[in-house]
């Protein structure tokens, strides 16, 4: 399931995921499951045909990253949850594992929606760049944006989402999600 929030040039998505990858770092073997949240650039190409015609929209270059997961094995656990403050291009940074992020994830996301400025700087992205009102814009949508998020957890968690595909026996890496 994906949830998209799309401003003037900046907005949030989030979907479900399910990761397996065989060399993750110690510690963190086997599959895991959660909600990934990015923010990231939106665009809107020309458009084809009539006033009346559907309008392409690309959700872009992330410019933050972070991964609600857990273990498969260790359901309700968060034991994996982290950020990637900067994103290269498509490609994030090292996971930064954050006490905080475990213990209240919403609130911690609540947070930085609070300090969006924060998250574009870090993320190396000059001001220049954004719409005018995207700063206050996703500010102001942060109480949608995180019951997105809860109800996605809340699908991770009762097994409805964030699920490994019907093939996956002897397959060593996978990604399942949207994002």
């Amino acid at each position: 399931m994906l949830y998209a929030f799309a401003f003037e040039r900046l907005g949030v998505v989030a979907s479900d995921l399910y990761f397996l990858d065989p060399n993750p770092g110690p510690g963190q073997e086997g599959p895991e499951r959660g909600v990934r949240m990015e923010v990231r650039f939106f665009d809107q190409p020309h458009q084809e045909g009539s006033v009346y015609a559907s309008r392409p929209i690309v959700a872009g270059r992330p410019i933050w990253r972070v991964d609600l997961l857990e273990s498969v094995d260790r359901p309700g656990s968060l034991d994996r949850a982290h950020h990637h403050p900067r994103m290269t291009g498509w490609e994030p940074g090292g996971r930064q594992f954050v006490p905080e992020l475990s213990a209240d994830p919403l609130g911690w996301v609540e947070q930085r929606l609070e300090n969006v400025e924060e998250i574009v700087k870090s993320g190396g992205v000059d001001e220049s760049e954004l719409g005018p009102h995207d700063i206050e814009q996703i500010r102001a949508a942060r109480g949608e944006i995180l019951d997105s998020i809860r109800r996605l957890l809340d699908g991770v968690s009762s097994g409805l989402l964030a699920l490994p595909p019907d093939e996956a026996a002897g397959r060593t890496l996978i990604r399942e999600s949207w994002l």
